[in-house]
């Protein structure tokens, strides 16, 4: 009886491969990883606003649209900014159909406290039920 050498090294025609190789999916999904991770503290600041301290915490609770105010008195809503008189209109186009009218500002410490009475009064005139201001915690030094 002759034994018959049998190479390892072929495939038999016909069969399937049974075992998917997932090395090359691990190393694309550690890429993304990393790339999400030294993107995501960019997402959140966007626009750089001196935000006033406040020992209370003061991270929105519910979602909302969130209006950023610079020191130049420019109005941030979303990616498009405009000026104080057009922000009753994109309010209400904004809020259109939505049940929960809710506003976060983030209003730059050294604005004039007039100028931010007058975008909440602009934001009531517009329909919104609930007004929230984002502060910064106090620093660990500034405690008293």
């Amino acid at each position: 009886m002759a034994l018959k050498a049998r190479h390892p090294y072929k495939r038999r025609l016909g069969t399937s491969l049974s075992e998917i190789n997932i090395t090359p999916f691990v190393d694309v999904m550690l890429v993304l990883l990393v790339i999400f991770m030294v993107t995501a503290p960019m997402i959140q600041s966007g626009i750089s606003v001196n935000l006033p301290q406040a020992e209370t915490d003061s991270t929105p609770a519910e979602e909302g649209l969130t209006l950023t105010i610079t020191k130049d008195k420019y109005i941030h809503i979303e990616n498009s900014v405009i000026n104080q008189f057009l922000l009753e209109q994109k309010l209400k186009e904004y809020f259109y159909g939505k049940e929960k009218k809710i506003v976060f500002i983030r209003a730059d410490e050294s604005l004039p406290y007039g100028f931010v009475m007058r975008i909440l009064d602009i934001s009531k005139k517009a329909g919104v039920e609930i007004t929230g201001l984002i502060t910064r915690p106090i620093e660990p030094e500034e405690k008293k």
